[in-house]
C-alpha cells in the first residue's frame, strides 16, 4: 500500500486515524495549517500546495476532516475554505495527479433536517446554518466528481463523537473540565447548560475513525451515515460525570431555560454502517472515563 495523505491531522479525527494506522503499518502524513509532528504545515484552502501534495504523493486514500466544528456565523468564511475550497482542491488535485486514490470528505449529522427521528443516508439536507450550509455544498461537489470522472469518494456523516482532544466549547468536555476544576478546588462559578434533556450519540472518536476505515475499503456504497445509533441526555453525562467523583450535579449546574430548542434527539439510523460488520466497542461510560482521566485510549 502507498501512502495515506490526513488534511486536518492536528484534529481529533487526523490524531485518532493515524494512530489507528500506524499500528496496522500504513504508512501516513499529516498536514495541518499548524505545526504537526513528523507532518506538512500547509493550508487545505492552497490549490496550489494540495496539487503540489497530491502529484508528490500519488496517495492510495485522501482524508479531508480539516474544518471548524462549529455552527457559528463567524465561522462562515473559515468553514467555506477549508469544507469546500479544501474539497475542490484535493478533488481536482486527485483528478489531475492520483486518479485511483480513495478519497474520504468528512461531513456531519448536522446536515440533515432534524425531526427527532432516527437519520439515514436518505434524509432530506438542512441550510438553518452556515456549517450545514458548507457541509452540503461539499456533498454535492463530491458527487460531481463521482460520478464526472469516477473517483472513488466517500462521504460520511459523522454523527457526535469525542475523546480528551476535544475542545472545551463542545459540551461532554465542558463538563468534563468542570468536574476536573471542581476537583482541584479551581472552579467556583456554576455551570450553565443549555438543555439538559437534548439527547444526542457519545462515540469514541477512536471507534469512529474504524468505522471510516472500513468504509473506504469497500466499493458497494459511497455515502454513509456513521454513528452508534444510540443516544444519551446531556443530563445522562452530567450525572455520570459528577458521581465519578461523588457529587451532586444539581448543587452545581444550572440549565438556560431561554436556551432549549425544537429539537429533542440527534440520533442515527447506522443500517448501513452496521452492514459492514462495524459496532462501536467503546460505550457512554467508558468514554466518560477516558475523558475524566484524560487517556487517549
Amino acid at each position: 500500500m502507498g501512502s495515506v495523505l490526513i488534511f486536518g491531522h492536528n484534529g481529533q479525527d487526523g490524531f485518532y486515524l493515524s494512530q489507528f494506522l500506524s499500528k496496522m503499518k500504513v504508512r501516513s502524513v499529516g498536514i495541518s495549517r499548524t505545526s504537526t509532528k513528523n507532518g506538512i504545515i500547509g493550508d487545505i484552502a492552497d490549490t496550489d500546495f494540495v496539487k503540489r501534495t497530491i502529484h508528490k504523493y500519488k496517495p492510495t486514500y485522501i482524508f479531508h476532516f480539516a474544518a471548524n466544528s462549529t455552527i457559528a456565523h463567524d465561522a462562515i468564511l473559515e468553514n467555506e475554505k477549508a469544507i469546500n475550497i479544501g474539497t475542490v482542491n484535493i478533488l481536482e488535485g486527485t483528478k489531475e495527479f492520483s486518479p485511483k486514490t480513495k478519497v474520504f470528505i468528512a461531513g456531519s449529522a448536522l446536515q440533515f433536517k432534524n425531526q427527532n427521528l432516527p437519520i439515514n443516508e436518505l434524509c432530506n439536507f438542512d441550510y438553518s446554518n452556515p456549517y450545514s450550509i458548507a457541509r452540503n455544498h461539499s456533498t454535492f461537489l463530491t458527487r460531481y466528481y463521482r460520478d464526472k470522472f469516477g473517483i472513488k469518494i466517500y462521504y460520511g456523516f459523522l454523527f457526535n463523537h469525542d475523546s480528551a482532544l476535544r475542545s472545551s466549547k463542545h459540551i461532554n468536555q465542558k463538563v468534563i473540565h468542570f468536574v476536573n476544576n471542581l476537583q482541584s478546588n479551581q472552579q467556583t462559578s456554576k455551570l450553565l447548560i443549555n438543555n439538559l434533556h437534548y439527547k444526542k450519540e457519545f462515540n469514541f472518536a477512536g471507534d469512529i475513525v474504524k468505522a471510516i476505515w472500513m468504509f473506504v475499503n469497500q466499493d458497494k456504497t459511497f455515502e454513509m451515515v456513521i454513528g452508534s445509533g444510540i443516544a444519551y441526555a446531556i443530563k445522562d453525562w452530567v450525572d455520570y460525570c459528577f458521581k465519578s467523583v461523588k457529587l451532586n450535579w444539581e448543587d452545581y449546574v444550572v440549565q438556560d431555560i431561554h436556551s432549549t430548542g425544537r429539537e429533542a434527539i440527534l440520533v442515527s439510523d447506522p443500517a448501513t454502517l452496521f452492514g459492514l460488520g462495524w459496532k462501536p466497542e467503546i460505550d457512554f461510560y467508558r468514554l466518560a472515563d477516558l475523558m475524566l482521566a484524560n487517556k487517549l485510549f
